[in-house]
This record gives C-alpha cells, sequence and structure tokens, in this order.
C-alpha cells in the first residue's frame, strides 16, 4: 500500500503525510475517533460555519511541526530524521485525550481528569500497539527529551498547536481579527541555548499573534452564548448522571454509560486497557444520539433540558465585573424554584454561574523570547517597541450568570 499521502486541507492547501508510521497511526480508531469531536464543541451554534473537528486540528498542527522544524533545519539547528517523525507524532496525537465537545465536559462526564492526562495515556496504548516505535514521541510530549526545544514546538506560548487553532478557527468561524502572520512567524523561528526564540524581525507578528489570541478567546472561545450552551450541555449531563448514580435506567451507548454510572478517576485508567478502549470510542455522537433520546425522557428535567438545547432554547447569560453575591445565588435558586415549580436542590440544574478568564500572554510561563539583531534574548513583555504586550499580558476576569429566559431575576440582582 502507498502511504504517502496528501491531504486537501482549506487551510494549507497540501499536507503530506511523511512516513510509512505516521500514516498508520492516523489510520488507527483511537485517531480516527477525532473526526467525530468537533474543534469549537457547541460554538456552531454561534458561528454556523465551525464544523471543523479535532482530526483537521491534529493533521493541521502536524503539517506545522514539519514547516517549523524545515525552518530551523535550514538555519543549521541540527535535527535527526527520527527527531523530526517523533515531533511531527507528538503534535499529531496531543488532543487525543478530548472528550466529546473538546473542554466542555471535561469536568462533568469525567471530573478532575485533565485531558493531557489522558492524551499520555491514549498515546502509551497506542505505543504499545506498535510496539515501542512512539518511545521518543511519548517523551518529547512530556517534556522529558533532552532537546526541550522540541516540546515546545507541541507545548508554550507560541507552539504549533495554538499557530493552527487560531488559524483555523478563525477561518471556520469567519472571524478576521483571529488571523495571524503564520509564514512571518515560522520563518523567525531560531533556537539559542537550546530554547525556541523569536528573531527581531518577526517581533510585530508576535504582537499580531498575542492580540489576536485575545480577540478569538472574547468573539469565539468564550463567546457569551457558547458559554451559556456549553453550561446547559453540562447541567444535561449532570442530571443525566445524577439519575444513573442513583440507579434509575439511563439511555446510552456502552461507552457513555459506563462513565455515567461510574465515577472514575485518574487511578482507574492506569493500566486498565479496556477503559482506555471505551474513551477512545467516546465522541459527540454518543452525546447527541443521548439527548435525542433524552428529549422523551420520563424524567422532566432531563426532558426540558434536552429539548431546550435541541431547539437553541438557551440559556440568558449576564456577564460582570463582579461575582454574583451568595444571597443573589440564593434569590436566583428560589426563583428557578418556584417558575418550575420543583424542589430547591433540583433548582442548580437549570443555572449556572462561575468565571472566565482571558490569559492572551503569561510573561512568567515559559515566555517568549526576542533574538534582538545584536544576539540578546528579551522577553517580549520587556522590548520597547511593544507597550501593547503588558496590557495584553494582564489577565481579564469576568463572571457569568446563565439562567432560563422566562425566569426574572429580583431587582436587586
Amino acid at each position: 500500500m502507498n502511504k504517502k499521502k496528501i491531504f486537501n486541507d482549506p487551510v494549507y492547501g497540501f499536507i503530506t503525510v511523511k512516513s510509512d508510521l505516521i500514516f498508520d497511526i492516523i489510520q488507527h480508531p483511537i485517531f480516527q475517533r477525532l473526526r467525530r469531536i468537533k474543534q469549537l464543541g457547541l460554538t456552531e451554534l454561534i458561528y454556523p460555519g465551525a464544523h471543523h473537528t479535532r482530526f483537521h486540528h491534529a493533521i493541521g498542527a502536524m503539517h506545522l511541526m514539519a514547516r517549523a522544524l524545515d525552518t530551523l533545519k535550514s538555519k543549521n539547528i541540527e535535527i535527526s530524521e527520527q527527531e523530526y517523525e517523533q515531533a511531527q507524532i507528538a503534535v499529531l496525537l496531543h488532543d487525543l485525550g478530548h472528550g466529546p465537545f473538546s473542554h466542555a465536559l471535561e469536568f462533568s462526564l469525567l471530573k478532575g481528569i485533565q485531558h493531557e492526562s489522558l492524551s499520555y495515556l491514549l498515546m502509551k496504548k497506542l505505543n504499545k500497539d506498535f510496539g515501542g516505535q512512539l518511545d521518543l514521541a511519548l517523551k518529547i510530549f512530556q517534556n522529558t527529551y533532552h532537546n526541550h526545544f522540541l516540546h515546545q514546538l507541541v507545548s508554550s506560548q507560541l507552539d504549533v498547536d495554538r499557530l493552527d487553532y487560531l488559524k483555523r478557527d478563525s477561518f471556520f468561524t469567519g472571524v478576521s481579527e483571529g488571523n495571524i502572520g503564520l509564514e512571518r512567524i515560522l520563518s523567525m523561528l531560531n533556537v539559542v541555548n537550546g530554547k525556541i526564540v523569536i528573531e527581531e524581525k518577526g517581533l510585530y507578528s508576535i504582537e499580531n499573534f498575542l492580540n489576536a489570541r485575545r480577540l478569538m478567546y472574547w468573539q469565539v472561545y468564550l463567546h457569551k452564548t457558547s458559554v451559556s450552551a456549553e453550561k446547559m450541555l453540562i447541567n444535561i449531563i449532570l442530571r443525566a448522571k445524577d439519575l444513573a448514580l442513583s440507579g434509575q435506567e439511563i439511555f446510552g451507548t456502552k461507552s457513555l454509560l459506563t462513565f455515567l454510572y461510574h465515577e472514575k478517576t485518574l487511578d482507574d485508567f492506569q493500566g486498565n486497557d479496556e477503559l482506555i478502549t471505551l474513551f477512545g470510542e467516546l465522541d459527540d455522537h454518543d452525546i447527541w444520539g443521548a439527548i435525542k433520546v433524552w428529549q422523551h425522557a420520563d424524567d422532566w428535567i432531563l426532558r426540558e433540558l434536552s429539548q431546550s438545547l435541541l431547539k437553541r432554547e438557551l440559556f440568558k447569560i449576564k456577564l460582570t465585573n463582579e461575582p454574583l453575591s451568595k444571597q443573589g445565588i440564593e434569590d436566583l435558586r428560589n426563583a428557578v424554584a418556584d417558575k418550575y415549580n420543583i424542589q430547591r436542590s433540583e433548582a442548580r440544574y437549570f443555572f449556572a454561574y462561575g468565571e472566565v478568564t482571558n490569559k492572551a500572554y503569561i510573561p512568567d510561563n515559559s515566555s517568549i523570547d526576542i533574538l534582538t539583531k545584536k544576539g540578546k534574548l528579551v522577553n517580549i513583555a520587556d522590548a520597547a517597541d511593544l507597550p501593547n504586550i503588558k496590557a495584553i499580558s494582564k489577565i481579564v476576569k469576568k463572571y457569568y450568570l446563565c439562567y432560563p429566559k422566562n425566569v426574572s431575576l429580583p431587582n436587586n440582582n
């Protein structure tokens, strides 16, 4: 079989699969599952074009890794053929641990388990399936390999993951503010003292990259309607899980029911190939299929929430600079209970509150360094001609409150 395949990508054009091993990994069912997980979860309810998947993104990140490594090799940075291949594999597989709807259900379907931890476990399973051929990719992913710049290209404040998702998400949502100078950034990459740096000529492209990331968070990733839809989805899963744990019969696929009827911890996954395989089968279709059935459920709360999401009758959302008071939360709980004639303990499924943060750049966390023409390294936040970076570096926090549109908040809230 000819394994030197080409993907026709709408963002970059033709993407070449450069090794037989990479082709075989892409063909594996665990990786093919990413075709069935949308990159932006429920954002399609706001931006109708946002139907691209984690599969698209992973292939794109792999392509940019090759582009970045080609740039570094052209500048006499020593990169072996094995490092080249394994770095591509590391970023290709970096999102394997995402569950249905990406981040939305990370802490409801599987409480307290970060997707990065599941990515590593799934990568280990793939490594076993491929007879240890992913050993180096695992080291790069975990940052235990001596050439640390390879890990930086996988995960840092200027990695090919971020470069791809900004470019790709901007393309599919139509939000032009997220467009970045990708060609310029890639061509300005270099390595100094074992660390990825940007040559001074690429300085303004990095400023644009950071500003684009900040704007994309407010306009896409933290769009208030998207937050509202995700909180409604989370409440649906929480209700289904509560019903399951109380012994009631719930419809779902085998993989979905496994995580509804049992609280699984990261320790449960360790060395448990069957559980890892079940998670590796779970995707958006499991959730949508269940919700389509749950809209006719005997349980009124599960039925009402499922019908509302399917009809796009979303929670109203308010964003403020100050958190809701405890009294305000109690007032809302009472208002919801009265409106739907349900117990106060059940009202929690009909509202959500919390905080969202926009962190475009964190100067103290794997900083982006500029290589000046005189050979000096300068943190981009300290670059004299970038006054905007200090503003971008500020963590912006907002508080949200979601609740049904037919519920009126007390006047003091």
